[in-house]
């Protein structure tokens, strides 16, 4: 799933993910489970804003992504930060020609958008050979519940003078699949007309079970699962599932 003119307005749209909570996530795991270097890949990088934030808190950071916009807009903010960071356009789940890294990462339930079983699958093996042998693999996605009981058949709107959006969220074509029909009104300062931009993007995820059955296929041990930034697997209606794996 590639961005098109979202690339240019999703961090105006999103300016409220708490990015925060995800370094400390990660600055914590790479305490606990002793993890010396500060290599870091981050998978599906977007606009870079994560990365930028880990990079600001010490780690040298490489970011991949499929969408030439979103890393143009990436490393238009970090010229602008000062920080230095490597981008890649490649797709995540065709991994290749990169050296190990320490920590490598898909945040932000970026691997919801793989639509296929195959593609999740291949993205844990580039992982995989990607990964220092004492490395870490972080990745978040959708829980069943929110995709199923949060997102579908649920409009969502942001609306100001510059800049609105309609998010309308529809069942997918697979089980435990969601189509965000993206509508966006963006206004033009010279004729002071708003523009419209229409994107389909969308996202599929499984249960726990399913994604320990791969980590475990291709070569992972997990070490821990957190739900929504706390340390609690079995927390009722979580919406946010992290898996935290070594090299088995």
């Amino acid at each position: 799933m590639t961005y098109g003119r979202f690339a240019y307005l999703y961090d105006r749209l999103m300016s409220d993910v708490p990015y925060e909570k995800w370094v400390k996530l990660i600055a914590d795991a790479k305490e606990k489970y002793n993890i010396s270097g500060n290599h870091l890949l981050d998978l599906a990088c977007g606009t870079g804003e994560l990365s930028i934030s880990l990079a600001e808190r010490g780690f040298q950071v490489t970011g991949v992504d499929i969408s030439e916009d979103m890393l143009s807009v990436a490393q238009d903010k970090t010229n602008k930060k000062g920080q230095s960071i490597f981008y890649i356009e490649q797709d995540m789940s065709k991994l290749e020609g990169l050296p190990l890294f320490d920590i490598i990462g898909v945040f932000c339930d970026s691997l919801n958008y793989l639509q296929t079983e195959e593609e999740v699958i291949e993205t844990f093996k580039g992982v995989h050979r990607h990964l220092d042998e004492k490395g870490l693999f972080i990745f978040d996605v959708h829980s069943l519940y929110k995709m199923n009981e949060l997102f579908i058949d649920q409009t969502y709107a942001v609306n100001d003078e510059e800049l609105s959006l309609i998010w309308q969220c529809y069942p997918g074509e697979y089980e435990n699949s969601v189509e965000h029909d993206l509508t966006f009104f963006e206004l033009d300062e010279e004729s002071e007309m708003y523009n419209r931009y229409d994107e389909l993007h969308c996202q599929r995820t499984y249960s726990i079970d399913q994604y320990k059955k791969w980590l475990k296929k291709t070569d992972f041990c997990l070490v821990d699962i957190i739900v929504d930034f706390d340390e609690k697997e079995s927390k009722e209606n979580g919406e946010r599932i992290f898996f935290l794996c070594q090299k088995a």
